[in-house]
């Protein structure tokens, strides 16, 4: 199972005109780097930036996408394919899940629960 961070406070992290669709962007948070992405005018998805395969902060340049209706992020170096909901591995074998994060846009600004 993923580990969704529902336990934070929500912190403003640009004007949603920063946020192109289809593409990631990387936020600084200490130590931590988050990947968000804006998928379609309001939907709005975050996850850790480490890509578990090979521990490279990479998933902010991934494609995006989706399998069946699921929206996806693949990492760009290892092809390897999450959840942007869940953070959970869509392929076969097994790997680590992503931590996911809460994201949303209000008055034109994006908001992360860190």
């Amino acid at each position: 199972m993923s580990d969704i961070v529902e336990n934070g406070t929500w912190q403003e992290i640009g004007p949603t005109d920063d946020f192109v669709v289809d593409l990631g962007v990387c936020v600084q948070n200490g130590d931590d780097q988050v990947a968000v992405f804006r998928l379609a005018e309001d939907e709005w998805y975050a996850t850790q930036n480490l890509c578990p395969h090979q521990k490279q902060m990479v998933l902010s340049r991934g494609l995006t996408g989706d399998v069946k209706g699921e929206p996806k992020i693949t990492c760009p170096l290892h092809k390897r394919s999450f959840s942007l909901r869940s953070g959970e591995f869509l392929g076969e074998g097994e790997m680590d899940c992503l931590k996911v994060y809460e994201v949303k846009s209000e008055a034109g600004k994006v908001f992360l629960k860190l």
